[in-house]
């Protein structure tokens, strides 16, 4: 699918940020990299099998067993959990994140069709806000308008949608929203707008 597949009558397009715009392993691999390198500061450990086992393990069981396989791997002390969960919302990434290819060419279709942009996503607000501050825009930055979902009520309740969509004086037929889960699924769904997966765009683009 691309641009022009679309409804034409389309004005307003929403996208959610993790797996949508960009690939969320990039976001966390980075964080992995940098916290692995302070365990070896301190405790004087190997960076390098650290983050490869960070990375493994994401792979195999996500994000959520990560910690604890390295705290059994490595005897990792508890108290290290805390500024791995920091980083993961505060850190300065040693590299920009780049969009999918694919959704970065939907993105500039749509700013040249003179359409609007949103961001609406969830998750914990500063952390979304750094991984949206250190992406690769290629000059979109100023098309780009951001909510953040946990902040009015989190997804897949419709209330940050409806809100969006009434501060910007939206009609419902007029917007579509692009996730990849059934929580964004369902957000559209009860907010009665169209919904695209955004495996459409990223695996069958042409």
């Amino acid at each position: 699918m691309k641009y022009n597949d679309i409804d034409p009558r389309k004005q307003a397009f929403v996208f959610e940020l993790d797996n949508v715009l960009y690939p969320e392993k990039d976001y966390l691999f980075q964080v992995y990299y940098l916290f692995a390198n302070m365990l070896e500061y301190t405790e004087l450990w190997d960076a390098k099998a650290m983050t490869a086992l960070m990375t493994n393990t994401y792979a195999e069981k996500g994000h959520a067993g990560v910690f604890d396989t390295l705290k059994e791997k490595f005897n990792v002390d508890e108290r290290y959990r805390t500024n791995l969960e920091d980083m993961l919302v505060t850190s300065r990434l040693p590299l920009k994140l780049l969009l999918y290819q694919n959704m970065l060419t939907l993105l500039q279709d749509i700013v040249v069709d003179r359409k609007k942009i949103f961001i609406l996503t969830n998750g914990n607000p500063q952390q979304q806000l750094n991984k949206i501050k250190q992406t690769e825009w290629n000059g979109l930055e100023s098309y780009l308008t951001c909510y953040f979902a946990d902040e009015i009520r989190a997804k897949p309740e419709p209330d940050a949608l409806n809100q969006l969509i009434a501060e910007h004086k939206l009609n419902r037929r007029d917007v579509v929203m692009v996730g990849n889960s059934s929580t964004d699924e369902f957000t559209a769904e009860a907010a009665g707008v169209d919904y695209y997966k955004s495996a459409d765009f990223v695996l069958n683009f042409k």
